[in-house]
């Protein structure tokens, strides 16, 4: 294998400058597209007022609250421990009926914006699009108008995960039926199964874990959003600590917080046991 000198290098850029470099124009556009970003960070720094006194200073006023929040409070009554107990359930629950719910409508809808389900391009672009404007709803937004129709409470906080949650389901849903592999469904095809046969035998065993592991997440991350939903009124172990906040309990507020940083750990190492249960370690580490 021959090396290449510096001299046969020099003689490579003279014959083939462009090869070596961009064009004049293409350092130009990416010069100006840095500039921009450049000044675009600057002015959003200026006009968001940083500076930093002020995150010096706040980081002192930072470090005062954390010192309110040590040691933890532990609760010494049982009725103490199931009021929390209760809001953490409740929590659960939201997440857990949340994510069942929308992902029971977000299934079918998935078909009918998969490109090689739903040949009719007009009706498969306009339940795209619908998934595009469910998911412009933000489910801080969805509680925040749930919570005014229905009044304070869990059902609230269910209602807004299980909308916000169809948009995603059936975007997430639909994208992995497009990315399905031909063959199966052409074997089907080939034995004489019906369109249904081929959706059931040849598409869903290759969905199927795919859609489970959406799931799964999904699910660990609306026991988060839970939490916030709580805060704002819909039930949950976040109201309780949004009381304790308001009322500057902060060493009960940081035992509330460790309490729903253990459940999510919990929750994260279950639907990691039930992946690799009904997906496969093997799968997993692909």
């Amino acid at each position: 294998m021959k090396v290449m000198t510096q001299d046969d290098i020099a003689k490579a850029k003279a014959r083939m400058p462009r090869a070596f470099s961009a064009p004049l124009h293409v350092r130009l556009r990416r010069w100006a597209l840095w500039l921009g970003f450049g000044a675009l960070f600057c002015w959003c720094l200026y006009d968001f007022n940083f500076s930093p006194m002020r995150i010096w200073n706040g980081l002192g006023r930072l470090g005062t609250v954390l010192s309110f929040m040590f040691p933890p409070h532990i609760w010494q009554t049982w009725s103490e421990w199931s009021d929390i107990l209760n809001g953490l359930g409740e929590t659960l629950s939201m997440a857990f009926m949340g994510t069942v719910l929308g992902a029971i409508v977000a299934f079918p809808l998935s078909f009918l914006g998969a490109k090689n389900i739903t040949r009719f391009w007009p009706l498969r672009l306009s339940v795209r699009r619908g998934f595009d404007v469910i998911r412009a709803f933000e489910t801080l937004i969805l509680a925040l108008i749930f919570i005014r129709a229905f009044g304070l409470g869990p059902l609230a906080g269910i209602l807004a995960i299980a909308i916000s949650e169809i948009g995603t389901f059936a975007k997430l849903f639909s994208e992995a039926i497009e990315n399905t592999s031909k063959r199966p469904v052409d074997g089907v095809t080939a034995s004489g199964g019906s369109r249904l046969q081929q959706i059931r035998f040849g598409i869903m065993p290759q969905v199927a874990p795919v859609i489970l592991s959406i799931l799964l997440y999904n699910f660990e991350s609306n026991v988060r959003s839970g939490t916030i939903l709580g805060i704002v009124g819909a039930g949950g172990i976040g109201f309780l600590l949004s009381d304790r906040i308001s009322a500057y309990k902060w060493d009960e507020a940081w035992s509330i917080i460790f309490l729903i940083i253990g459940m999510v750990y919990i929750i994260d190492w279950l639907s990691g046991l039930i992946r690799a249960r009904l997906i496969g370690k093997s799968e997993l580490a692909r």
